[in-house]
C-alpha cells in the first residue's frame, strides 16, 4: 500500500499561503457581490417602491452564482482530476476576477434599462462557475501536500481565506461608505471596490504560478500510466462508487452553508431595511465578526486533528441551530455591543464546522476522483442551501415581520446537518493515498 508523502513544513506552508492568497481574492470577489445586493443592486439594477422587493430580486441574481457552481465543480473537477489542480486553480482566479472588474464597469437599469440586470446576471453566472471550480482545489492542493497528522489545520487555512475575503470585500465597502455621502457612494463609489479586484487577481496569480503540483496527484497518474490504466469519467467514477459520500458532503455542508450566508449577507438587510439602522453599523459589527472567524477557523481544524472530524463538525452544527433563537432577539435590542456579539458567536460556531469540513470531504474520496467528489458534494448543497438562504429569510421577514420563522429554519437545516454528520464514519486516520481510485 502507498503511504502518504510529507513534505516539509516550509513548502506545505508555502502552499497553504498560495491558496490562502488565492482564495481570499476570489471570495472578496464573490461576497463583495452579496454585500453590494443587499445595499447597492436593489437600487442601482432593481429599483422597486418596495425596499423588501428590490432586495429580493437583488438576491435573486445572487443565487444564480450559486446555481453555477455545481456545474463550475463538474467541469474543473474533471480537469483537475485529469490535468492537476494547480492549473485549474490558476483558471478559475482569472475567471473570477475578470467577471468582478467588469461589474464595476456596468451601466445602471437607469441608463441601459433591462440590459443592466441581464448583464449583471451573466457576469453573475460566471463567478459562480468559476467559485464552483476553486474551492475543490484549493483545499485538496493543500490536503495531499500537508502530513497526516496536522492535515485538519492546514486544510483549514483555504477554509479561512473564505472569512479573509468577506473582510476584505466588507472592509472596503465600510471605508468607501465612511469618506463618502450616500448619493456618492451609489454613483460611482460601489464601483471602486469592484475594479479593484483586478489589482488583487494579479497579486493571487504570481502567489498562486509559484506552488508545485500535487504531490498525490502525480504519484496516482504516473500509477495509472504505468500500469495502462484507462481513465474514466472522474464524475462517472463519483455516481458509481461514492454516492453515499457525496450524500454525506451535502447534509454536512447543509446547515453551514445557511447559516453563513444569513450571518453575512441576510443581515445587511435585516440590519439597515428591517430595523432601520445605518448602514456602516451593520458593516462594522460584520467587519469585527469576520475577524474572530478568521481566527477560528485554523483553531478548529486544529482541535479536528486531536479529536476527529465529527465532534468538532457536530459541536458547530448543534451550536448554531440553538444560537440562531439568541441571534434575533440580541438584533433585535438595535444595540451596536449586542448585534456584533451576536452575529461573532454566530460565525464561531460556523466555524467548527468550515475548520474541518476541508480536511473531512478529503479524506472521503479516493485521489483519482477527489476534485470531483468533493467539489459536487459542496457544490451541490449550495443551490439549496446558501442560494436560497438570503431570499427564504427576507421572504420570511417579509411575511411575518420577525425574526423567529428565520431561527427556525435555520435550526431545521442544522437538525439536517446533524443527523448526516451522526451517520457519517470518522475520517481523521484515512490515508490519502490508499486509494487512487483507478
Amino acid at each position: 500500500m502507498t503511504t502518504e508523502s510529507t513534505p516539509t513544513r516550509t513548502s506545505t506552508a508555502r502552499v497553504v499561503v498560495a491558496s490562502l492568497v488565492g482564495t481570499t481574492v476570489e471570495w472578496y470577489d464573490f461576497f463583495l457581490y452579496g454585500s453590494a445586493a443587499a445595499l447597492v443592486f436593489n437600487k442601482l439594477f432593481f429599483p422597486a417602491d418596495d425596499p423588501l422587493v428590490g432586495t429580493m430580486l437583488a438576491f435573486i441574481t445572487y443565487a444564480v452564482g450559486f446555481v453555477a457552481r455545481p456545474l463550475g465543480g463538474l467541469v474543473f473537477g474533471h480537469f483537475g482530476d485529469r490535468l492537476g489542480r494547480k492549473k485549474l486553480l490558476v483558471l478559475s482566479l482569472v475567471m473570477m476576477g475578470g467577471a468582478t472588474f467588469l461589474i464595476g464597469l456596468l451601466p445602471t437599469y437607469q441608463s441601459i434599462g433591462v440590459a443592466a440586470p441581464l448583464l449583471l446576471t451573466v457576469l453573475r453566472l460566471v463567478q459562480g462557475f468559476a467559485i464552483g471550480g476553486e474551492w475543490g482545489g484549493a483545499v485538496l492542493i493543500v490536503s495531499e501536500h500537508g502530513s497526516a497528522a496536522h492535515r485538519g489545520f492546514w486544510a483549514s487555512w483555504p477554509q479561512a481565506g473564505v472569512p479573509l475575503g468577506n473582510l476584505l470585500g466588507t472592509a472596503v465597502l465600510a471605508v468607501l461608505a465612511a469618506v463618502q455621502s450616500d448619493a456618492a457612494f451609489l454613483a460611482w463609489g460601489w464601483r471602486v471596490a469592484f475594479l479593484l479586484s483586478g489589482v488583487l487577481v494579479l497579486i493571487g496569480l504570481w502567489v498562486r504560478l509559484a506552488v508545485a503540483e500535487s504531490p498525490l496527484f502525480l504519484e496516482a497518474a504516473n500509477e495509472a500510466a504505468e500500469r495502462g490504466v484507462a481513465d474514466k469519467p472522474p464524475v462517472l467514477e463519483v455516481l458509481r462508487r461514492y454516492r453515499s459520500e457525496v450524500l454525506t458532503a451535502m447534509g454536512a455542508r447543509f446547515a453551514e452553508n445557511v447559516v453563513y450566508y444569513v450571518l453575512t449577507s441576510f443581515v445587511l438587510t435585516y440590519v439597515a431595511t428591517f430595523l432601520e439602522l445605518p448602514r456602516g453599523l451593520a458593516l462594522n459589527a460584520s467587519l469585527i465578526a469576520a475577524v474572530v472567524h478568521f481566527i477560528s477557523i485554523p483553531l478548529w481544524g486544529a482541535l479536528s486533528d486531536r479529536v476527529g472530524r465529527r465532534p468538532v463538525y457536530l459541536v458547530g452544527a448543534v451550536g448554531t441551530g440553538l444560537w440562531a433563537f439568541a441571534f434575533f432577539f440580541m438584533m433585535d435590542t438595535k444595540s451596536f455591543a449586542a448585534i456584533t456579539i451576536a452575529t461573532t458567536i454566530g460565525l464561531v460556531f460556523h466555524g467548527a464546522m468550515y475548520g474541518p469540513q476541508a480536511a473531512f470531504f478529503a479524506e472521503l474520496f479516493g485521489t483519482r476522483v477527489r476534485y470531483s467528489g468533493a467539489s459536487i458534494g459542496y457544490q451541490l448543497a449550495s443551490i439549496v442551501a446558501g442560494s436560497l438562504a438570503p431570499i427564504i429569510a427576507t421572504a420570511l421577514l417579509k411575511g411575518f415581520g420577525s425574526g423567529l420563522p428565520i431561527s427556525i429554519y435555520v435550526a431545521l437545516c442544522a437538525l439536517v446537518t446533524t443527523i448526516a454528520v451522526v451517520r457519517s464514519p470518522e475520517t481523521r486516520d484515512r490515508d490519502l493515498a490508499a486509494d487512487h481510485g483507478v
